[in-house]
C-alpha cells in the first residue's frame, strides 16, 4: 500500500511539474524551462524514480498478462532512449553561404547560454539554395539546399529540403531556415546514434502492445464488450428538424444583377496566397465584415462588386458587424455600422484605440475589439483602392506572378503592352459598371478571363477544383450541420432521460425502436454530407483537410460520427444512446469551428506540414479526441442521472444500474481512445524527428498531449485506484479529465503558443 502511494505521488508530481512548466514557458521563455526544468538533473531523477518504483510495484503485483507487461516495458525503453539522447547526442545549426565551406556549427540543447561554435567531423559547402513557390503565388512550397560534404578526399553531394534529410557518419542534416537575400541557408544538424534506435524500439513495442490490448480475446477490452450490463442496456430517441430562412428586404444600393455578379465572380484572383475564382474572395469578404452570407437579399458577389464599383453608396450601408460589448459601450456603436458611421466629421472613431493598441501595446478586451473592427475597415478600404484585386497574371521564365491594376511599380519584364492592358481593361470594366451597361461588363469580364487563361501558365486551378470550390462556397455545409446535429442531439438526450424515467415504449406516437432506426439513418446521412464537405476542401486545396484549427474541428466531428455508427452496429441495445452522443458531439465540434479564432479560408499548407506522416498523426489524434469526447458525454449524462435519482427516490435503483451501464460503455471507449492517443502522439514524434531532427522538444502541445495520456491512463488502473471502481467517482473523474483535452487543443493554441499553435 505504501509503495502504491509513493508511485501515485511521483506520477501526479510529474504531471503537475510538466503543466506548470508550460505556463512558466509562456512568461520566462523556452530557453529558461529547457535548462531549468526539462534539462535539469532533478527532472530526470523524477522519471527514474517513477520507472524504478513502477517496476517494483508491477513485480509485487505479479502481473502476468504479457501485452500489459510489454506496454509498461515500452515506456521504460522510451525513457531509456530519451536518457541516451540527453547524455550522448548533440544538435545545432550551421550557417552556410553560397560557395563557402565550413565545419562549424552553433550548438543547441539544454545549455542555451553556451553558444561557442563547435566542429563537425566533416565540412559542408553550399552550392545552391532555392525556394519553390506554389504556382502564381508567394506561398512557399519548399526550401532546398544543394550541398557537398567534404571528408578528407571524399566528397558527397546531396540535397536537403523540408521533410527530406541527408545523413553522413551518424550526423543528420535538416533544412531549417535561410538568409533574407536568398544566398545563404541554415541547416540543423543532429547526431543521436544511440538514443534514436533505442527510442524507436520503444515506440515499436508501444504500438504493438497498444494494438494487442484491443485484440487480446482474454483482455479487459474484449471482456467489457461481453459485459451483461451492455447486453441488457436499453434506450432512446429522435425527431426531425425543419429550418426556414426568412427573406430579407431588397437592397436599395446599386448592385449588379445576380447573373452579372456571378459572372464577374468567375474571374480568377490571387487571394490568400492561392489562385481561385473571385467568388471565393467575395464569400470570405462578406463573412468577415458582416458575419453573414448575404445582406438585404444580395449575394456575396453583389456585395463584393458593390464595394468595388459603387463604394460611395455602400459605405452608408450598416453591414459591418461590431463584436464586443466594451467597444459598443465606449463608442456608442450599434451591432451593425457603416463605414460612414466610423468616419464622421470629427474623424475616424477608432483612431485613438487603434493607436493606443499598437503604440502602447494595449491588449485588453476594448482595444482587441477595436483592432478587429479596424481590420474590417482596412479590408474595405483596400478593396476600394483595388490593391488587393490581383487579376492579371504574367508568366516569365516559367514563374507566374499576379498583379493588380493599381500596382505602384511593375517588374521590368512586364511589357508595355501588358501594362497598358492591365490599366485599360479594368478602367473600361469600371466605366461600364457605372453607366449600367451590363452587356459591356460581361464582354470585359470575358476578355479578362481570356487574358488570364493565356498568361497564367500552370497557376490556374483545374476545372474540377473550380467546380468543387463553387459548390463549397454556395452551400454552408458546416453551419447547417452544426445546427441540425445539435438539435437532434438534444432531442435525443431528452428522449433518453424520458425513457429512463418511464416504462412507456412510445414517444410522440412512435415506438422507440422506430425512432432508433430513424436516428441511425439520419446520422448516416449527416455523416455523408460532412464527408462530401471534407472531400470538397481536399479537392480544392490538394491537401488532406487537417492543416488548421477549422479543418481539425471538422475532422473530429467526422470521426465522432464514424465511431458512433461503428459502435452502434456492435452494441445493439445501446444504439439510441450512442447515436445521440454522435449527434451531440459532432454538432458541438462543428459549432466550435465557427468561433472567431477559427479561419475557414482555404490556404496553402506550410512546407514542414507537407508530409504523409502529418495526415496519419493528426487523423489518429483527432480520432482519440472523438473517443474521449464521447466518454465525457457519458460522464455528464451519468452525473445528470445521479441528480435525478437524488430527487426521485423511486427511480434510484434503475438509475444506479444505468450509471453502471454508462461506466462500462465509457470504459469500452476508453481503450481505443488511449490506443489512438498513444499512437498519435508517438507517430507525431517520429514525424518531428524526420522533419527537424528531434522527436521530442517539450513544446507545450507535446507536453500537454503527454499529460493527457497520463491522466487518462489512470482510469485504466481502476484495480489500483479503488475510487474509480464506483460509477459516480469514475464519471466525475472522466469529465474532469476532459479539461486536459481542452487545454491541449484550445489552451495551447490560443493561450500558451508554441510550434503547434498553427494547428
Amino acid at each position: 500500500m505504501k509503495l502504491k502511494k509513493i508511485l501515485f505521488c511521483i506520477y501526479i508530481l510529474l504531471i503537475l511539474v510538466m503543466a506548470m512548466a508550460t505556463v512558466i514557458e509562456k512568461y520566462k521563455g523556452t530557453p529558461f524551462v529547457v535548462s531549468s526544468i526539462y534539462g535539469s538533473w532533478w527532472f530526470s531523477v523524477l522519471w527514474a524514480m517513477l520507472v524504478a518504483v513502477g517496476l517494483v510495484y508491477i513485480i509485487q503485483s505479479k502481473l502476468r498478462k504479457w501485452n500489459i507487461v510489454l506496454l509498461h516495458l515500452s515506456f521504460v525503453v522510451i525513457l531509456l532512449g530519451a536518457l541516451l539522447t540527453h547524455l550522448t547526442s548533440y544538435q545545432g545549426a550551421v550557417h552556410l553561404r553560397l560557395g563557402q565551406t565550413t565545419n562549424e556549427y552553433l550548438p543547441m540543447g539544454d545549455d542555451m547560454h553556451n553558444l561557442s561554435a563547435r566542429q563537425l567531423p566533416f565540412s559542408i559547402q553550399l552550392n545552391h539554395f532555392g525556394i519553390s513557390y506554389h504556382d502564381g503565388t508567394s506561398a512557399v512550397a519548399d526550401y532546398s539546399s544543394q550541398i557537398t560534404l567534404i571528408d578528407g578526399d571524399e566528397r558527397v553531394a546531396g540535397t536537403v529540403s523540408m521533410n527530406h534529410i541527408m545523413s553522413y557518419q551518424g550526423v543528420r542534416l535538416y533544412q531549417s531556415s535561410y538568409d533574407a537575400d536568398g544566398k545563404g541557408s541554415i541547416l540543423r544538424v543532429n547526431s543521436d546514434p544511440f538514443g534514436i534506435p533505442v527510442t524507436y524500439v520503444g515506440y515499436a513495442l508501444l504500438f504493438f502492445s497498444l494494438i494487442a490490448m484491443l485484440i487480446d480475446p482474454k483482455g479487459r477490452f474484449r471482456e467489457l464488450l461481453r459485459s451483461p450490463l451492455i447486453q441488457r442496456g436499453a434506450f432512446l430517441v429522435l425527431l426531425l428538424l425543419n429550418a426556414s430562412i426568412l427573406p430579407s428586404s431588397a437592397s436599395t444600393t446599386t448592385v449588379f444583377p445576380k447573373e452579372v455578379a456571378s459572372r464577374v465572380g468567375e474571374m480568377y484572383v490571387l487571394y490568400n496566397n492561392r489562385v481561385c475564382q473571385m467568388q471565393t474572395f467575395a464569400y470570405d469578404f462578406t463573412k468577415k465584415i458582416s458575419g453573414k452570407r448575404s445582406y438585404k437579399g444580395c449575394t456575396p458577389e453583389q456585395i463584393f462588386t458593390g464595394f468595388i464599383f459603387w463604394g460611395d453608396q455602400w459605405q452608408k450601408e450598416k453591414i459591418i458587424k461590431v463584436k464586443g460589448g466594451e467597444l459598443k459601450r465606449e463608442l456608442g456603436l450599434d451591432s451593425y455600422v457603416s463605414i460612414a458611421d466610423l468616419f464622421p466629421s470629427s474623424g475616424y472613431v477608432l483612431r485613438r484605440l487603434v493607436e493606443e493598441s499598437y503604440r502602447d501595446n494595449h491588449h485588453d478586451a476594448l482595444h482587441d475589439q477595436a483592432i478587429k473592427l479596424d481590420e474590417k475597415v482596412q479590408l474595405i478600404v483596400e478593396l476600394k483602392m483595388g490593391n488587393i484585386l490581383k487579376l492579371y497574371p504574367i508568366t516569365h521564365n516559367g514563374k507566374t506572378e499576379w498583379f493588380s491594376h493599381q500596382e505602384i511599380a511593375y517588374p521590368k519584364y512586364v511589357s508595355s503592352r501588358d501594362y497598358r492592358y492591365m490599366r485599360k481593361s479594368f478602367r473600361h470594366l469600371y466605366g461600364s459598371a457605372l453607366i449600367g451597361n451590363n452587356t459591356n461588363v460581361l464582354q470585359q469580364v470575358n476578355e479578362i478571363l481570356a487574358y488570364q487563361k493565356h498568361h497564367a501558365g500552370t497557376s490556374l486551378p483545374t476545372i474540377t477544383q473550380v467546380k468543387a470550390e463553387r459548390i463549397y462556397n454556395q452551400i454552408p455545409i458546416a453551419t447547417i450541420l452544426f445546427m441540425f446535429n445539435l438539435t437532434i442531439g438534444f432531442l435525443g438526450l431528452f428522449g433518453v432521460i424520458r425513457q429512463l424515467l418511464s416504462r412507456n415504449m412510445y414517444w410522440l406516437g412512435l415506438r422507440y425502436s422506430v425512432i432508433e432506426s430513424g436516428m441511425i439513418i439520419v446520422l448516416g446521412l449527416s455523416f455523408m454530407v460532412l464527408t462530401f464537405s471534407l472531400v470538397l476542401r481536399w479537392i480544392i486545396s490538394g491537401n488532406v483537410p487537417l492543416s488548421n484549427g477549422y479543418e481539425s474541428m471538422l475532422s473530429i466531428a467526422w470521426f465522432s460520427m464514424l465511431i458512433t455508427m461503428l459502435m452502434a452496429i456492435r452494441l445493439h441495445s445501446l444504439r439510441m444512446l450512442i447515436t445521440t452522443f454522435g449527434f451531440m458531439l459532432s454538432g458541438f465540434f462543428l459549432l466550435v469551428s465557427h468561433i472567431s479564432q477559427m479561419d475557414p479560408a482555404i490556404g496553402q499548407m506550410m512546407p514542414v506540414l507537407n508530409s504523409p506522416l502529418l495526415s496519419v498523426h493528426v487523423s489518429v489524434i483527432m480520432m482519440s479526441y472523438a473517443f474521449l469526447a464521447i466518454i465525457c458525454i457519458c460522464g455528464l449524462l451519468a452525473i445528470l442521472l445521479h441528480v435525478i435519482a437524488s430527487v426521485k427516490r423511486e427511480t434510484k435503483n434503475t438509475i444506479e444500474r444505468q450509471m453502471k451501464v454508462l461506466q462500462v460503455l465509457s470504459q469500452i471507449f476508453l481503450y481505443p481512445a488511449i490506443t489512438t492517443l498513444g499512437l498519435g502522439i508517438f507517430i507525431g514524434a517520429i514525424w518531428a524527428n524526420v522533419s527537424w531532427g528531434t522527436y521530442w522538444s517539450w513544446d507545450p502541445k507535446e507536453t500537454w498531449a503527454l499529460i493527457t495520456l497520463m491522466i487518462y491512463a489512470i482510469a485504466l488502473h481502476s484495480k489500483s485506484v479503488k475510487a474509480l471502481q464506483k460509477p459516480l467517482s469514475y464519471h466525475i473523474f472522466m469529465v474532469l479529465a476532459f479539461l486536459s483535452i481542452l487545454m491541449t487543443y484550445f489552451g495551447v493554441n490560443y493561450i500558451l503558443g508554441g510550434m503547434h499553435s498553427y494547428a
